[in-house]
């Protein structure tokens, strides 16, 4: 699932775990007025995208080249935050070619021990019998995650017009995966490409010794 946003140049945005395109949708628009055709995708396993029992960065890499045959896109912008980021270096690394630029939001192509698998408990744990608000949600989520922020995230992912509600992330298989995602495959090759690394300045995702990797 995707949304699109404007006309011009296509720039495709990967959001990171637990996320959706929607993150970034008020970019998106922004970014359309200045002559692009933005695509926000909801990766597999996330949003409206369809659940798999398989999860990894070469199967979400397929799935955005999927993507830009089935709508003919050239000379992509590709924009990636977090898992997002890494997706996009594998894409970018095994199919250059149809790439015009790189940008890589807060994350290297090294392997992690950022393990998420808490969070996974945490709304896993959540009841959600009864459920009929976003704020009722987030009073309940709140015995379970102190950070009122990283609530909103994650209640970005609950539908509450499900009956009854439900989390359109596929936590089981997230679970599993957890190892391929806040892992890297070592992917071999070269991108030539002009290529953008953002990170914030008390960011622990990319460090200064993860410069030669990247």
């Amino acid at each position: 699932h995707f949304n699109k946003y404007g006309q011009g140049k296509p720039m495709l945005i990967f959001h990171g775990l637990f996320g959706t395109g929607d993150n970034w949708t008020t970019h998106a628009k922004k970014w359309a007025e200045h002559g692009f055709c933005v695509y926000t995708i909801d990766q597999r396993n996330h949003g409206r995208s369809p659940h798999s029992e398989e999860m990894n960065y070469a199967l979400m890499r397929d799935d955005a080249i999927d993507l830009i045959a089935s709508e003919n896109l050239r000379d992509v912008i590709l924009m990636g935050h977090s898992m997002g980021g890494k997706a996009a270096m594998q894409l970018a690394l095994t199919q250059g070619h149809l790439l015009r630029r790189l940008v890589v939001a807060d994350i290297a192509p090294v392997a992690y021990a950022h393990d998420q698998t808490g969070h996974i408990t945490a709304m896993r744990s959540l009841d959600l019998q009864g459920l009929s608000t976003r704020s009722e949600a987030d009073s309940r989520l709140a015995l379970l995650v102190e950070d009122p922020a990283l609530r909103a995230f994650f209640l970005q992912s609950l539908d509450l017009k499900a009956s009854p509600p439900m989390w359109r992330l596929n936590l089981d298989v997230l679970e599993a995966a957890m190892p391929q995602i806040i892992g890297w495959p070592d992917t071999k090759g070269c991108f030539e490409g002009p290529t953008l690394f953002l990170t914030g300045s008390q960011s622990t995702y990319v460090k200064p010794e993860n410069r030669v990797t990247i």
